[in-house]
């Protein structure tokens, strides 16, 4: 159930949204299957597949984005062309032009479709209206943006907003790196990057080995810079920090999974459960990194803050 990622955006704390409020923004766009003459299809799915498009419990909600993507090979689509092309060629004398090979690979296309697979990937989403964040599980920034932009079409006055720190996350690791020290509740872990911003873009990987203090100065001295840092958070979350923010590699460490409810007597109660043990744990975490980070920078009052965001995020999703 845990999150494996965490793309980070921000909303006002104690965002006044019901879960009905936001179940009736999202069954416009609920998902549906694709077509057999369509690529693709995307939309909201239910997270406990049983209809409804929102689960809410202790004012936290968790949604689902379902994309359907239909594998059609180029390389097959470019074999069956080939041979049609040839076909041609014999009917009328003459190799088909680009035109002619452009159409006749549209056609092949169409009339392949019906019979390629489909593969679906569901995309979590979590709402923390209490704290004022917006996370999405999501491993590449592409993916994200898939899912917030459908989630602001969704519903239209979004209030979201990127979340921006004090001290840019480069600076702060390579710090750390360079000092041996964590900030509070924080320790460094066994893994990290380090790349040179010069020419060549030098980079040295440690993963599963320790962080020799020597060695972590004498890379920052010749100019690289901390680009990713497996971190652990008060023995409970371990987790990767990187240059944008995004979290990846969460996990729950044994402590955490010790105090899963052992009262669960089901499958629902056992989520519901790890929902709340999850939302609680990492609301906390993500305040402890951002305090570690310098603290927030107010958006809201600044140029480009979260109103201007939305709308540029509405007008992209148009």
């Amino acid at each position: 159930m845990w999150f494996k990622n965490l793309q980070l955006h921000r909303l006002p704390a104690h965002w006044a949204v019901t879960p009905d409020q936001m179940e009736q923004w999202l069954a416009p766009h609920a998902f549906a299957p694709g077509s057999t003459a369509e690529m693709q299809a995307q939309g909201w799915a239910s997270p406990r597949d049983d209809g409804a498009l929102v689960y809410s419990t202790h004012r936290q909600m968790l949604l689902v984005f379902r994309a359907e993507k239909k594998l059609l090979p180029a390389s097959v689509v470019n074999q069956v062309t080939k041979a049609r092309a040839l076909e041609l060629e014999e009917q009328q004398g003459f190799k088909p032009g680009r035109k002619q090979l452009r159409e006749l690979k549209e056609q092949v296309t169409d009339e392949l479709l019906p019979r390629a697979f489909s593969i679906r990937r569901d995309t979590r989403v979590w709402i923390d209206p209490v704290n004022g964040w917006l996370v999405i599980d999501a491993a590449s920034q592409t993916l994200a943006d898939d899912v917030l932009g459908l989630l602001v079409k969704s519903v239209g006055a979004l209030p979201v907003s990127g979340v921006r720190v004090a001290r840019a996350p480069v600076s702060a690791m390579t710090d750390w790196l360079l000092s041996g020290d964590a900030p509070a509740g924080f320790t460094l872990d066994q893994d990290t990057e380090l790349r040179s911003s010069g020419e060549g873009n030098a980079t040295v990987r440690y993963v599963g080995h320790a962080l020799d203090a020597e060695d972590m100065r004498r890379h920052i001295e010749a100019g690289k810079q901390c680009m990713r840092l497996a971190m652990t958070w008060n023995d409970r979350v371990s987790f990767v920090l990187t240059p944008s923010l995004a979290i990846k590699r969460v996990a729950a460490l044994d402590v955490l999974k010790e105090a899963a409810d052992p009262t669960a007597q089901n499958d629902d109660e056992r989520f519901e459960s790890d929902v709340v043990l999850m939302a609680g744990e990492l609301a906390r975490m993500l305040a402890d990194l951002v305090e570690a980070l310098g603290g927030e920078l107010n958006e809201m009052n600044e140029a480009g803050g979260a109103h201007d965001a939305s709308r540029a995020l509405q007008q992209a999703a148009a």
